[in-house]
Order: C-alpha cells, then structure tokens, then sequence
C-alpha cells in the first residue's frame, strides 16, 4: 500500500486543525512510505503530528508486499529466529525510523506531539502481567522517548495501563468504545501519574492518549437499528443512524474536561503531568452513505486527537471543513443517548460487543501477519525446512480446513505451548509436555554431548550396548539403523528383549572388554533393563575386572531413580539425566536418544541445529493452517474421528525405522478409553483396490535416498482418492525434524 502525497492546496484544511489545537495523526505504516520520504513530506506539509500502527497494518505492509522480503533474507542468513521476533525485528525498525522522523516534532512541541504508536500483541489482552512485561520490552528494545505502547482497554489492561504509566512508560489506550470505560482509563492514568511522582518521577516525561473508537460505533447501532425497522417503522429510531458515535465521543468529551479539572488533577499539573488527551480512532467512514470526512469534522476541538488513514487524509484535506464542532449541540447528543436508551438498544452491550470482538479482530490481523511471516521464513530456509503436503478429498480437507480455523480462533497453539491441560481431560497432562522444549535445552547442552563422545572415542570401544524397553530403546535404534556405523566410532547396538536367544546374538556379535554399555531406563524399576544390566555387568566383570567395570557402564534415568543409586554404587562412567516431564515415548530427543547418538559418533549439534527449524516452525505463535506439527495433527485427528484410523507409514529404505518408533508413540497416546489411532508400520504396499475406507496413508521420503516403486505405489493411491500426508525429508539429520 501507498499513500499519496498530493501537491498542497492554496488553504489546507489540514493545516487549519493543527492551528485550532487539534492534532493529526495518520493510521498507517510502511517501510517505503518512510524510506521514500512519504512520511517526511505529510509533516512538513500538513502539519501531520503522529503516526500510529497496530496489527492489521503491518499485516498489510509486510504480509501485502515485497518490501521486507530482502529484510528476512538477511535476518535468517545470521541465524534462524521464530516469527514472532521476525516479525518484531521488522516492526521495531519501522517505528525507531517513524520515530526518529517525528523527533522534530516531539522537540518543537515540548513532548506534546511527534508520537508513533506500536501495539503490544492482541494475544495478551486477557493477561495484567503479560501486557506490562511485553509493553517493557518493546520499550527497551525501540529505546525511543516518542514512542506510545499501545495497551487495550481491556479489565487486564487496566491495571496495566496504571502500572506502565506509574513506570514513566507512554501509553495509548485503544479499543475503547464505552464511557464508563473512559472513566476508568482516565483513573488508571492519574494513580499511574501519582505513583510516578510519589517515586520521584518527572511527570512531564510521560504522555498517554486515550484512543475512542468512532465509526464501528455507528456501524454497529446502524445494524441494529436497521433489524429493528425491517420489523417496525419509527421515525424516531431511523433518525438516530450515523449519529450515535459522534453524540458518544461529544459525551466522552465533556467527561475528559471535567475529569481533567479541580484539586487532584492541578496538583499533579503543578508536578508537571500533563491531561491525557482523548484519541478519535476509527474515523475512516465506513457507511458510504455518510460524508468521507465525517468523523473528522464533527469532532473537533484542541488538545484532542485525530487519528486518520490516508484515504480519510486526503479526502479532509481535499474539501474537508474545520470548526470548533465538538462542543456544538451538546444537549442534542444527550439525547440521541437517551432515545437509543428508549428504544431498548444498550450501549453498554454494544460496545462491551465491539471491544471483544476489536481483541479477536486484531487477533485475526496478527495471525494473517505471524503467517505471512512464516511463509516468508520457509521460503527463505528452502530444503533446510522438510517440507510436507496432503491431498485429500474435498469433504475431509473441508472438515481439516474448518478444524484448523476453530484452534486458530481459540489460539489452541498458543495454550499448548502454555500447557493448557483443558486442551486435553484438565487433569495431569500440564506436567507431560517437557518435550515442547527439550531441543532448546539440548542445544544447549550440546557442547557437553560432544564432549561425552570424545570421551567414549578416546576410549576406543568398538562397540556401544544400549540395554532398554520401549520408549528408552526405539530412539536410539532409530539413530543406529538409520546413521549406521559411523566410521572412527564405535557401533550402536540395542537390545530390547530378554529373549536367551537375541542375548546370545548380541553377545556374538561384541567383545565385553571394549564395550561401552548403556542401561536406560525412565523409571530405574523397568525389570527387563535391570535383568540386562545385571547379567552384562557380571560379563563385562569377567573381561575387564571389578576394579574396571563400573567404567564401561553409563546409565540413563531419570533424577532419583533405583538406577541413579545402583550406577553411584557401582561407579558408572556417568549418569544421564532424563527430563521428568517427559514420558518415556516422547523422550527421543533428551539424553534418552542422544546419548546412544553421541556415543555413535553422530553429530548432535548439526542434528539439534536442524531439529530447531522445525521447533521454531511449529511454535506458539505461527497460526495453525502454516504450523506443520499442527496441520499434521488436525489431520491425524479429523480423519481419524471420520473412521480413517489406521495410519499407514511409509518410509523410504534410510529411514525405515522411524515407523516403529512412531508406532509405539501413536498407539499408546492415542490408544484411551476404547479409541485411538492404529499404526500399521512396514507393510508391504498393494494396490489400492485392496485397501478400506479406513486408511491414511503418510509417505516419509528422504530425498537421496528415494525408492521408485514406492514413489510409484504412493501416487496411485493418490490417484484412487485415498489421503495421502507426503513428508519430505531433506536428509538424515533431518530425522529430528520428524520426531
């Protein structure tokens, strides 16, 4: 989106209002529009005093245009990020640009004027605590004294408001609509000044707009007006479209002089505070039947606000016409209020309606941005990021479309991440989900991991034994039937069973005295593992000695297990710590899989560097039709609810194996209460006239290491109208990515 800055007329009526007193500030924001000078000229030649951005605009700048797109590409070459703080990297700039634009302003006025407004995210308007901690970050990180954080007036906000002015930081109140919510604003601001000052604050450092919503007023009133005349004419009540809003703002006026005014408010303006100046807000005419300029002329008067897009600029600017008209016929709008009040339309329910739904509007608007910005990023990662599609039939991509929408408007991702257990039953499953963030903490640890390799390398086994059951075995073997033997380290082998004769296969296949072996066990008190550990210790005795043994031996468990106190009794190696937040099936990737990946040889930086792209990709804040692991579940789920249960795995030869761990993680997650999913793993595949309504087929093709025939057997599924998940895995080390 451009604005246009059209050539100055001989009288401006622009220039006329910020000669009256009142100040204008456009609603609009883009890199170009200031790179270009856009910005620059509207000051110099209307008088323009201040800009203001929320999430529908950047939506539009960054989401609608090429302008930003060689701005991430440098940004994912230094690194990669989430999209929340790419998208925060690209706004910040533009509002220290805006900013630094508006200096003069803010100088020449003595810090009356020359703001730029940035919102702080719609998703925390329910939370006191998360807006107040995210209005002090982005005022840290713009580090502008112009700047205003937008707060909404929202019960949470409120208190916020007071604690944010109290700390000297500018706010603009938005989404206020309600009178009696003016009042409360209005307090908040004055106990935030007092405390200000109580502290030895300077109050004349600190300014704050309150930001009233004008024309969604009139568009909501007009609709129900509306409905009430198609049932019933009255004249009275058809009288009353189009001027609701202006008779509320008028209203909210008389209150903002009367509550800037008498013994509490001069002595703080003796302290140097200054009146917090109401803001119109939504002043672009909505209803075509109303005047473009409208919401402009009618509320004017000094020390006020108005806050404009630019198509609501220039249209004032081309024949709009300035008086003092927000003190005129003050009585006439008392009563527009009273007659609405007759006729059984509650303002009160309107604009308690307006507020929450302007919280879900600019949700909307920062989910559409949050998503623009996440297509962007994985057009940039390219095959860094394992790419994934679907085809499905009309009326399940429908019911998985619609699944999507509904943990959008919910923000689902959002309280997963939070750990939200009313996602699930509300019971337990808050203190499961370590796995969320086990990537991030390993990478930290990875210098660790690697140092624990070198250590069994230097060592020189040939050989590492993991001894474990089920979730504390299937990762590891993943690594090692995958990754193979590595050269120059020695190879994994995992034993899962107590089968005499799988014990004597893997005890032929080892030399005891160059065998590093790793007990894993969650619990410590898994009887399998003990049985195992118990029996190669006595044969690792024979070949090495008493004195010896406890070397060649590292536990795996978690902190406080039986097998904790019997690897410190028995002088272990070392003793790996898993995460009790996360259950044994999900464990992959703490040291309960990259332990075993470690000692191998494999190398856990690269593989935890590659595993983040997809943590990041399907984090809290990227919107569910662009967040893989949630479209992937949404699909598992819907169709799975649709009679689609049997999840059919495909895997290319390299990585086969990941289907049996995937086994164990779909059938004992999902297998509750007499219902779950089914996963069929390494069947052969037919064709597809042999096969039910109940499949869903998901192909895992690792991209050099293909199979033609399965390539082929995939698309005539394809072609027959079964669903079919294909996920493409870039390579080996990508394995991470898919669990």
């Amino acid at each position: 989106m451009n604005v246009q800055v059209k050539a100055k007329p001989s009288v401006n009526p622009l220039r006329q209002l910020h000669e009256s007193g009142q100040a204008i500030w456009l609603d609009f924001l883009a890199r170009r529009f200031i790179d270009e000078g856009g910005l620059k000229k509207l000051i110099e030649q209307d008088g323009l005093t201040g800009v203001t951005s929320n999430p529908s605009i950047f939506e539009k700048a960054i989401g609608g245009s090429t302008d930003y797109d060689s701005s991430l590409k440098a940004l994912e070459s230094q690194g990669d990020h989430d999209v929340m703080a790419l998208y925060e990297r690209l706004a910040i700039e533009d509002i220290r640009n805006a900013a630094d634009a508006l200096r003069p302003v803010y100088d020449a006025t003595k810090r009356q004027d020359g703001y730029v407004s940035l919102e702080v995210s719609p998703y925390l308007a329910t939370s006191t605590g998360a807006t107040v901690a995210e209005a002090r970050r982005l005022w840290q990180a713009v580090g502008r004294d112009n700047l205003m954080v937008k707060v909404p007036a929202t019960k949470a906000g409120l208190p916020a408001i007071r604690q944010l002015i109290g700390e000297g930081i500018n706010v603009n109140i938005t989404l206020l609509f309600s009178q009696q919510t003016y009042e409360e604003v209005v307090e908040a601001y004055l106990a935030g000044i007092e405390h200000l000052v109580a502290k030895g604050g300077d109050a004349s450092r600190v300014a704050s707009v309150a930001s009233f919503f004008v024309s969604r007023i009139d568009v909501a009133v007009d609709g129900l007006i509306e409905e009430r005349l198609r049932r019933k004419n009255d004249a009275v009540l058809a009288g009353l479209r189009g001027k609701v809003a202006i008779a509320n703002a008028k209203l909210a006026y008389q209150s903002y002089k009367r509550l800037f005014a008498g013994t509490r408010w001069e002595g703080l303006r003796a302290r140097g505070a200054r009146v917090q100046r109401l803001l119109w807000a939504s002043t672009g005419t909505k209803n075509k039947d109303y005047s473009d300029v409208l919401y402009v002329e009618e509320l004017i008067a000094p020390d006020t606000v108005n806050t404009v897009p630019p198509a609501t600029l220039d249209a004032f600017r081309d024949h709009g016409k300035v008086r003092a008209s927000l003190e005129e016929n003050i009585d006439q709008a008392k009563e527009t209020m009273a007659a609405l009040d007759r006729s059984g339309i509650s303002i009160q329910a309107v604009t308690e309606k307006l507020l929450e739904e302007g919280v879900q509007l600019f949700a909307d608007a920062f989910d559409k941005l949050l998503g623009a910005v996440a297509r962007k990023r994985k057009e940039n990662l390219g095959n860094k990021l394992d790419g994934q599609s679907y085809k499905l039939s009309p009326e399940l991509k429908k019911a998985v479309v619609a699944s999507l929408e509904t943990w959008r408007h919910d923000g689902n991702v959002r309280r997963l991440w939070a750990g939200d257990a009313t996602l699930w039953t509300g019971a337990d499953e808050a203190k499961w989900l370590g796995w969320l963030g086990v990537a991030d903490e390993q990478k930290k640890r990875s210098d660790a991991l690697s140092n624990l390799a070198s250590d069994i390398q230097r060592e020189g086994f040939t050989h590492v034994l993991l001894l474990g059951m089920g979730g504390s075995s299937l990762g590891a073997e993943v690594f090692a039937e995958s990754f193979g033997h590595r050269n120059g380290h020695p190879e994994l082998l995992v034993l899962d069973s107590t089968d005499p004769a799988q014990i004597r296969t893997i005890e032929s296949k080892i030399d005891p005295a160059r065998t590093l072996f790793i007990v894993s066990s969650k619990s410590g008190s898994t009887l399998e593992p003990n049985i195992l550990k118990q029996y190669f210790f006595e044969c690792a005795k024979r070949a090495v000695g008493a004195d010896k043994v406890g070397s060649r031996f590292i536990a795996i468990t978690d902190p406080g297990s039986t097998l904790q106190k019997v690897a410190e009794r028995d002088r272990f190696r070392h003793v790996a710590f898993g995460i009790p937040a996360i259950g044994g099936r999900y464990s992959v990737l703490s040291d309960f899989g990259l332990v075993p990946a470690a000692a191998m040889g494999l190398d856990v930086g690269r593989l935890l560097d590659a595993t983040l792209l997809m943590v990041r990709s399907c984090a809290a804040d990227v919107p569910p039709s662009d967040n893989p692991g949630v479209v992937l579940g949404t699909i598992l789920g819907v169709l799975g609810k649709s009679g689609r249960d049997k999840v059919t795995i495909i895997a290319s030869p390299g990585i086969v194996d990941f289907g049996a761990w995937l086994e164990q993680l779909l059938a004992e997650s999902t297998g509750k209460q007499g219902r779950g999913l089914i996963p069929v793993d390494a069947e052969p595949l037919g064709v597809p006239g042999i096969y039910g309504q109940d499949r869903l087929f998901v192909y895992m093709r690792l991209s050099n290491d293909a199979d033609a025939k399965q390539d082929d057997a995939v698309a005539a599924l394809e072609s027959a109208g079964y669903p079919v998940v294909r996920v493409a895995v870039t390579d080996r080390y990508h394995i991470g990515q898919e669990f």
